[in-house]
Parts: structure tokens; sequence; C-alpha cells
């Protein structure tokens, strides 16, 4: 327990991302794709779907371990990313358990990047949980 998950850097997004996305999912939240509403909302750029920032921490946790399948991810979203800024994914083994098979519980995080690249506020934490790989 408290393994921790190689850190990695991702994006910056761009507003084209946001429509592939939007299309991909049918998330189609004008909040994220129209930049008048974004600033209407008091922000000064569209924020990433949510959703589309949790999507990377499967490579995250692929590379880290390839004989656990990402079974389950709980998501509390705490502050946006915005289009055009950087966010880092970081996480750590809370619990290990073996009921039929090996089981890991993760605490996963996304911190958005200053401009430093230094970690800023805490944009999502979530709880993913996984399972040993059937082979």
């Amino acid at each position: 327990m408290g393994e921790q998950l190689p850190k990695r850097k991702c994006g910056p997004l761009d507003a084209e991302a946001l429509t592939r996305y939007a299309l991909a999912s049918g998330d189609d939240n004008p909040l994220h794709l129209d930049l008048a509403i974004a600033k209407r909302a008091g922000l000064e750029e569209r924020p990433i779907h949510g959703m589309l920032i949790a999507g990377h921490f499967e490579p995250v946790i692929r590379a880290w371990r390839q004989d656990f399948e990402l079974m389950g991810l709980s998501i509390k979203f705490l502050r946006p990313v915005l289009v055009g800024e950087m966010f880092e994914l970081s996480g750590r083994v809370i619990r290990v358990s073996q009921i039929d098979r090996p089981n890991i519980i993760l605490r996963l995080m996304a911190h958005g990047l200053k401009a430093d690249g230094s970690a800023g506020d805490l944009a999502l934490v979530a709880e993913g949980k996984l399972h040993a790989a059937v082979i």
C-alpha cells in the first residue's frame, strides 16, 4: 500500500479536442464548446470535459500494471481545467485485497498545472478499482 503511480503531464487540449470528444461521447454541453457561454459563466476559457480528463488515467494505469484491468472509477470534480491548460495525473495505492482474485484500489488525482509547470489546484479526485486480468 502507498505505492505511487508515475506522474504524467497531459495537454494542453484545444477547442477541437473538446469538439471531437463531444461528438464521440454525446456530451455536447455548450459550456464546453461555446466560449461566449463559458465567459458568461465566469470562466476565461471553455472547461475541458471532466470525463475527458478522467479518460487519461487508463493509459497511466495500463503502463503501471499491465496485469490489472480498470473495472470502475468514481470521480469527484473539484475545479475546471480550461482549454490551453496542462494538467498532471498522479495516484497511489490505498488498498489491496484478495477476494476471488487480486484487487487494487487507487486514489487518483488530476491537478491543473501553473505556468511554471508546478502543480496547481486539485481539479479532480477519483477512486479506481482494479482487478487482476484473467488470462
